[in-house]
């Protein structure tokens, strides 16, 4: 099983949060960006700008956030953090 764990922040705080499930036999990138199509869709979000710095830290730590800077249209949050929380 394939966890990602959505979080949406606004003044410190927690507003919003959910968990993308992935069990398909497809590679661990293909199950990421489709964890923030299947995201962006339920919470009505346009899809954010992968940024040289995000692909960085989600290397890195399997975490990254998405600022205003990733957004074309104007957010209504501070950011948006997507973290692996489970691998197969």
């Amino acid at each position: 099983m394939f966890r990602i764990w959505c979080k949406m922040w606004k003044d410190a705080r927690l507003i919003k949060h959910t968990t993308i499930c992935n069990d398909t036999d497809v590679n661990r990138t293909r199950k990421i960006f489709d964890a923030v199509d299947k995201l962006c869709g339920e919470w009505d979000l346009a899809r954010p700008i992968w940024l040289d710095a995000n692909v960085k830290e989600f290397k890195k730590h399997s975490r990254t956030r998405f600022g205003q800077d990733c957004f074309a249209e104007t957010i209504d949050f501070d950011y948006l953090e997507i973290q692996v929380i489970e691998e197969d």
